[in-house]
């Protein structure tokens, strides 16, 4: 199963027997709050993102991707597209580090220094290029038309349903035991999300042979 925009409405409605004009017209905000929730509660390799860039000789700020959320690494290439990757700091290191702007090299450090940029340390010697991994999160499914689709919509849909239905829950007023109930959904899907993703996907079989999960509580001594 997988859920369409349009048919992730339709599921909403249908679950809280609610087809209200104010309520259909929240539809899109249970949607992104159910999306949010998801993003900051695991790390998919979906919220991954690769680019590369040019740092201007003499300048030691770097622009960042206008959907950066947080840096995964940032690394620096030299004439044989060889990686060095720089380690990340706080921006009072990079003033300590290099309090003069004009003291350039191959840069070792960056540090996040507003919502836009990056400062780089030692200032560039040249214009160098740089390829930056980084979280994001994805277009929302409410920016996708009636017919499409996301990553999460696609492989966890259940997840999305339920964080849908508490949103709209606690949109109703509805008893918090009803409220508690999409929670707990929500919560069971995430749980088997996570195991997937940060664990089963994270190693392979030639090194680490299958995953060992307890199945049964150990007996009391």
């Amino acid at each position: 199963m997988s859920f369409t925009y349009s048919g992730l409405k339709t599921a909403i409605q249908n679950y809280m027997d609610n087809t209200e004009s104010t309520f259909t017209s929240t539809l899109d905000t249970f949607i992104q709050q159910a999306e949010n929730r998801v993003f900051n509660s695991i790390e998919l390799n979906v919220f991954r993102k690769n680019v590369t860039g040019t740092a201007t000789s003499g300048n030691q700020y770097l622009a960042t991707p206008s959907d950066y959320i947080s840096p995964l690494s940032l690394s620096v290439l030299d004439s044989s597209s060889n990686y060095t990757f720089l380690l990340l700091k706080h921006p009072s290191f990079m003033r300590n580090y290099t309090q003069a702007a004009s003291t350039t090299g191959v840069p070792k450090y960056y540090a996040q220094f507003d919502d836009d940029t990056f400062i780089l340390g030692p200032t560039p010697n040249a214009n160098l290029t740089f390829e930056l991994h980084y979280l994001y999160q994805p277009a929302s499914l409410t920016t996708t038309g009636d017919s499409g689709t996301t990553w999460v919509s696609k492989n966890a849909p259940d997840l999305l349903l339920y964080g849908s239905l508490v949103e709209a829950s606690i949109f109703m007023k509805q008893d918090p035991s009803e409220t508690a109930l999409f929670e707990q959904r929500f919560q069971e899907n995430l749980i088997r999300l996570t195991t997937l993703m940060e664990g089963r996907a994270t190693r392979d079989e030639n090194r680490f042979d299958r995953q060992r999960v307890m199945t049964t509580p150990p007996q009391q001594q």
